[in-house]
């Protein structure tokens, strides 16, 4: 009895020559170049900034135009194809309302555009390509793209070009090109991390990266902190709002996922009335533009989500004494009477001493009205249609770790001990470290969003959704406290002092970064890990290259927030098929075409990598073995051919 599975794939292979056919298919994929790999840290919200490197391909788009252009045109012409390339419709309505728009020019741009094309689509099979084509152009491109008659190649394209123009299509099929170069550009694309809060939008790139033919995420503590607020989790929630209170980001909440603030507002404007609320005036980064609140009423809101917040982290705290998180429950030890708290011996005045939500007898309840609030805020949150779309894609699409092509990706840390040993984690019970421990939490994530809403395992998954956003031992945070509570309410900045965990440290050592490929399956000598969450302080003389180019630390300060630190506005780590380089970008100014970033070459493959090299190219092989087998069960007639069946379309 043959194998159940070649059964199956017979189905599929009919017959002796769909399977030859295939196999050869096959055989011919793994001998291409390998796609061009992007990797993307700490986003925050800047959609501008990342949908600009995204349509430049980080650059790389202008230095295969500068490649295969550099000889013909003048680089000011070189630089307004790119800038079309990357914003096509933008440009074509730019360009028509100067009148510039002319047959010469159509017939120029389209040819100068097919040229770029051909060379980024060179590493793909013709199928691959055709696949991102729009259905209507698919014949026109496909001919333009793979005309082999040189000596007859000028006239083939002079004839297509002029009918594309006296057909009137001509500035939509510049359009598709365009778009088709920015496809080709990036075939595979990682998110390591931190997608959301801080900058406006994260709901733009979220919609961006649903778009996308192959991504894959690695959360970051803010994600999870959006998931957690998805998945019920009040002080999430409140923690979600407070953070875009005080960054002014109303149009994510309320034009992205039309989350309702109402109720926050009508209660923060009658709690809150006689107070200035001076501390909570929100830092703006960015102006709302469907949302305009008053910013008084804004700081209001944000002082009331606030201490809704210190509240429902005491009360998680409490519930959790093996998070070993009690040292940070605060706001259940202040003295109210005189606004003050003591802090390992020392008594410190508070910034803030107008509570008038607070029972000084259980300081950790919630009035009935801020219980009232939050029902509102929760079921918003968790009917929030389009939110909900983008957290089961970040569930689907993302985890904790990414093992790719011999890389590891994670966006913090792996929890050390300051004697280099793994940190242990209580989860349900149980102790976790290492690979372990992030597995597991892959495991609580999903349990946090899935089962029913009453369920225990939802219940406690929920809770440590909130652990996982600023623990100690928490692989996503990886420091010692998240010193919220002395930020808002104490005047003393060595109080403010975050300490990383002992991973930021010893991961700087090669051996132990070898020690940890190791632990993931992973040839240490050609390995690499990479990392976000930690900005690199490249003004202050830091590198994302650490630990002898074994490990990349790639959040280089895409947010805004973040850009007087590093001095810089991101990177993008790229892996093609010769190299690993890494793309240093310019701070992103809104209404312009952006800056070609610095590509910097960190290192160079010792040969040209292929698909074969790759773990797509293993997968490949697994399926011409099962092919050859297939093949094998027709010839000796242990499965029978099906000749009136119909070959499959092409595997790639």
């Amino acid at each position: 009895m043959p194998d159940k599975y070649l059964r199956l794939l017979a189905e599929e292979y009919p017959t002796i020559e769909s399977v030859a056919s295939e196999i050869i298919n096959l055989s011919a994929i793994r001998s291409l170049p390998k796609g061009t790999e992007y990797f993307f840290s700490d986003i925050h919200g800047e959609y501008e900034a990342f949908l600009y490197m995204l349509r430049s391909a980080s650059g790389m788009i202008m230095k295969k135009i500068n490649l295969v252009l550099g000889k013909t045109i003048s680089a000011s012409e070189r630089e307004k194809l790119a800038n079309l390339i990357y914003y096509p419709q933008e440009g074509l309505k730019e360009l028509r309302s100067q009148g510039l728009i002319t047959d010469e020019w159509k017939r120029l741009t389209i040819y100068r555009l097919i040229v770029v094309c051909e060379a980024i689509s060179a590493k793909y099979t013709r199928s691959r390509v055709r696949k991102s084509i729009p259905t209507d152009l698919v014949y026109i491109l496909d001919e333009l793209l793979n005309v082999t008659d040189d000596v007859n190649k000028d006239f083939y394209y002079n004839e297509i070009i002029n009918a594309i123009i006296s057909t009137g299509i001509a500035e939509e099929f510049i359009a598709s090109l365009c778009r088709l170069i920015q496809s080709l550009a990036i075939d595979k694309l990682h998110i390591i991390g931190d997608i959301f809060d801080r900058g406006p939008r994260a709901d733009i790139i979220m919609d961006e990266l649903l778009s996308m033919h192959d991504v894959d995420i690695q959360w970051g503590n803010h994600d999870i902190s959006w998931i957690g607020a998805a998945s019920g989790c009040d002080a999430l929630i409140a923690n979600v709002i407070r953070i875009s209170m005080r960054y002014n980001n109303f149009d994510v909440l309320e034009d992205g996922y039309g989350l309702n603030l109402r109720a926050l507002a009508v209660f923060a404007e009658d709690v809150y009335k006689d107070d200035d609320c001076a501390l909570y005036f929100p830092n703006t980064l960015d102006d709302n533009i469907y949302d305009l609140v008053d910013t008084r009423l804004v700081a209001k809101m944000h002082k009331a989500v606030t201490i809704i917040q210190m509240k429902l982290e005491g009360q998680l705290m409490e519930k959790h004494p093996e998070w070993e998180m009690e040292n940070r429950n605060f706001f259940s030890k202040i003295d109210f009477t005189c606004g003050s708290i003591e802090i390992d011996g020392i008594n410190y005045e508070l910034l803030d001493k107008n509570f008038p939500t607070v029972d000084t007898q259980n300081p950790l309840a919630l009035s009935k009205e801020e219980e009232e609030l939050m029902e509102i805020l929760r079921n918003s949150f968790m009917h929030s249609k389009r939110l909900n779309e983008h957290i089961k894609f970040l569930l689907s699409n993302g985890s904790m770790y990414h093992v790719c092509n011999g890389n590891l990706l994670f966006h913090g840390c792996i929890p050390m001990d300051n004697n280099g040993g793994f940190q242990s984690v209580s989860i349900c019970g149980s102790d976790y470290s290492g690979k372990a421990l992030l597995d597991k939490i892959d495991e609580i994530v999903n349990k946090a969003y899935f089962p029913d809403f009453d369920s225990e395992e939802r219940s406690y998954a929920r809770d440590f959704m909130y652990y996982l956003w600023c623990g100690p031992k928490s692989p996503l945070y990886g420091k010692s406290k998240m010193a919220f509570f002395e930020r808002y309410f104490i005047d003393n900045k060595e109080l403010h002092t975050e300490r990383y965990n002992d991973y930021y440290s010893f991961s700087e050592n090669p051996e132990v970064c070898c020690k940890i490929l190791t632990m993931f399956g992973i040839d240490e000598k050609k390995g690499h890990i990479i990392n976000g969450h930690v900005p690199v302080k490249i003004k202050n003389g830091e590198s994302p290259i650490k630990a002898d180019g074994k490990l990349f630390v790639i959040d280089g300060g895409i947010s805004k927030a973040y850009q007087k630190t590093t001095g810089i506005a991101g990177y993008t780590l790229i892996y093609d098929s010769h190299s690993l380089s890494l793309a240093e970008h310019k701070p992103f100014i809104p209404g312009t075409n952006g800056e070609t970033p610095e590509i910097h070459l960190v290192e160079k493959l010792e040969q040209r990598a292929n698909i074969s090299d790759t773990d797509y190219g293993r997968e490949i092989s697994e399926k011409i073995r099962d092919l050859h087998n297939l093949l094998e069960a027709y010839r000796s007639g242990v499965i029978k051919e099906r000749k009136n069946n119909v070959s499959h379309s092409a595997f790639y």
